[in-house]
């Protein structure tokens, strides 16, 4: 087995970067619901886009890549859009002082949990897809390498990130995901 050190520093870099978005959005979720089920639901999000992407591999290559980008750059605009609000929503309430209500219900929290695990994995794959003919065990390794290291900063930094304002968290992840929906569009 040759290992490409390049296609392996391009899978944990496009890994790290998309993972990491998603993991902010975990702990901002975490932090509206204070359950850790919001961060199995991002992974689990995660898992049924990446398992197919490594059992296919280099079939996936085969979709039509205008359509891929189509796609991804409406759900991020959606999650980011909804996320903006929920942003909204908490900043008057911080202002107001009103303390958090039920409005955020855990299963929506769960479902946008999923819902950004798998547009971020989709991320990856589209580019793990370019990355599988030249060389498939070189960019598993550079994705298993950049999700241990976003598990690990996430585990370690949690308690850093949880000093930030919920509000905060929520607008700067919502300006995340609008920034890539935009790059995905053009």
């Amino acid at each position: 087995m040759v290992i490409n050190i390049g296609i392996v520093f391009a899978a944990l870099g496009i890994t790290t970067l998309e993972m990491v978005e998603a993991s902010a959005v975990g702990l901002a979720l975490y932090q509206t619901s204070k359950r850790a089920s919001v961060f199995a639901a991002v992974a689990l999000g995660s898992g049924v886009v990446l398992l197919p992407t490594s059992i296919v591999g280099k079939a996936i290559a085969l979709l039509p890549q205008l359509d891929v980008r189509i796609i991804t750059s409406l759900l991020l605009l959606y999650f980011g859009i909804r996320l903006a609000r929920s942003a909204r929503r908490s900043f008057i309430r911080e202002k107001l002082g009103i303390t958090r209500s039920e409005e955020d219900s855990h299963s929506s929290l769960i479902f946008a949990g999923f819902s950004v695990g798998a547009v971020e994995a989709f991320e990856v794959a589209i580019v793990l897809v370019a990355l599988i003919p030249v060389s498939l065990q070189s960019a598993f390794l550079g994705m298993a390498i950049g999700m241990a290291v976003v598990i690990a900063a996430t585990l370690i930094l949690h308690s850093q990130v949880r000093k930030v304002k919920q509000a905060i968290m929520k607008m700067a992840v919502s300006a995340l995901l609008l920034s890539f929906s935009l790059f995905w569009a053009s």
